[in-house]
């Protein structure tokens, strides 16, 4: 606590992609990182869908300050048009990356709380010149305490998914059927997972790229030989659109659009069927222990073995009570950023670029990146994410000529339809909507044609943190 803060490192919370992109971008500045993992091993969120495959290309996923750091290991990129899962991201970049920082990577350890040295919240006296002071706790409970220069959050929001309740909170009943829910689009590959699954009634509750997803599995499993009536039940907080299933051929990340006529697909062939403007209130057992979801209207529908609740996350922000933030009442994410990226009004290729300026707080050196300076908003890539570390590590290096100098092209359209929408026909079909030209009505029911493109482009997610 003697030394410094110039001396002390920047600690950065979490080592998964934008993290690692973090502490790289961090070394190629000159200054000392120090990345606190909670896993094993570095990715550990991504590896818990490492069964799903990404939307965007390996070229879109390697952070360009990470394969420099990379290079001289002999490392070297897959193929820049393929798609990885998140098992290829976590496994062939992400822990390379680790490797190469070492001791820079601190694996086993929860950060519990960040506030400055010697002042809570509440104190101001020379607080800008007292370091952070960042508590952790390992797996075997021990405690330390670090010192910071700066503060780097990039620990996501994977832990917190959002719940089966249409209001924001969990359903009434929710917790006692936890047995039969899921809040993760599973790994119908892995036998148990798949028996869990196969000839089984299953709602699935969401309406982005990881429903989609769902939803393709689902399908799959109904088409093959230990699947027969296998049935979806998609639960949609909204009407159907033309938008509902993002942006289709139009999509300038085409598997991301592929993956929406995979899911259209699922619901025209009738492998599974669309309930419309259901906000889930209550979820009851019958009888037989199968799970009943009651509506805030009123509505009981027939009962389903099993539940995926895949209604986007959350920021966890807890741990940093005692600092000096400035979040959007909506979206949780920082004041400057959230209507850059408010889903209302924006798809993952609208959003404005933005760097440290938009990323900062009252609380100086600290920055919420990645996943988490999102909040709850779903349009997150993962460029995104490595174009803003490099701007926060310019500016931490005070290179505010570099820092500002924020240029990023992202593909248009897609999947990232707002919630607030649901109850405002009118504002989904507004010129320069969320995700795709002007929505038009979907007829369920009959077959649609899906080329070949759409069935062998890989089912998965968007990017991850």
């Amino acid at each position: 606590m003697n030394a410094p803060a110039i001396e002390l490192p920047a600690v950065v919370i979490g080592a998964g992609p934008v993290g690692l992109a973090a502490a790289a971008h961090l070394v190629d500045q000159g200054i000392e990182p120090l990345v606190l993992e909670a896993g094993q091993k570095a990715g550990a969120a991504v590896r818990e869908w490492s069964h799903v495959r990404l939307f965007s290309t390996w070229g879109e996923v390697v952070d360009p300050a990470a394969e420099k750091l990379l290079a001289p290991t002999g490392w070297a990129r897959p193929d820049a048009a393929t798609y990885p899962s998140g098992g290829d991201w976590a496994d062939l970049y992400l822990q390379p990356l680790a490797d190469v920082l070492g001791d820079r990577v601190r694996y086993g350890v929860t950060v519990t709380g960040v506030s400055r040295a010697g002042r809570d919240r509440i104190v101001d006296a020379d607080r800008e010149q007292q370091p952070f002071v960042v508590h952790i706790a390992h797996a075997d409970d021990r405690e330390e305490r670090l010192f910071a220069r700066v503060v780097i959050d990039a620990s996501g929001t994977w832990a917190t998914p959002g719940p089966a309740g249409g209001n924001g909170l969990a359903a009434l009943g929710e917790k006692a059927a936890a047995d039969r829910i899921t809040y993760r689009v599973p790994d119908l590959k892995n036998p148990a997972v798949r028996a869990r699954y196969a000839g089984k009634r299953t709602a699935v509750i969401g309406s982005g790229a990881s429903a989609f997803t769902a939803l393709a599995y689902l399908a799959d499993l109904a088409k093959s030989g230990d699947g027969a009536s296998t049935k979806g039940v998609w639960i949609l907080r909204r009407g159907i659109s033309g938008s509902t299933f993002g942006g289709g051929e139009a999509d300038q990340l085409p598997a991301r659009g592929a993956l929406g006529l995979a899911a259209k697909a699922a619901v025209d062939e009738g492998h599974a069927d669309a309930v419309t403007g259901f906000r889930t209130e209550a979820i009851e057992r019958d009888a037989d222990g199968r799970l009943v979801l009651v509506g805030e209207d009123g509505r009981r529908l027939d009962p389903v073995d099993e539940v995926i609740v895949l209604t986007g996350f959350r920021p966890d922000l807890s741990f940093l009570d005692e600092l000096r933030l400035s979040l959007d009442e909506r979206l949780q994410a920082p004041v400057a950023l959230a209507p850059l990226i408010d889903p209302n009004q924006h798809s993952c290729g609208t959003v404005y670029p933005h760097g440290h300026r938009e990323l900062s707080h009252p609380e100086q050196g600290v920055y919420l990146v990645g996943m988490k300076s999102y909040g709850r908003a779903p349009t997150f890539l993962a460029m995104t994410g490595y174009e803003q570390v490099r701007s926060v590590a310019a500016a931490i290096a005070g290179d505010l000529a570099s820092a500002d100098r924020v240029e990023l092209t992202l593909p248009e359209t897609g999947v990232c339809g707002g919630a607030g929408l649901f109850d405002a026909p009118d504002a989904q079909e507004a010129d320069g909507g969320c995700c795709a030209p002007a929505p038009q009505l979907v007829q369920l029911g009959a077959p649609a044609a899906v080329g070949t493109t759409a069935e062998r482009a890989p089912a998965g997610g968007c990017c991850g943190s």
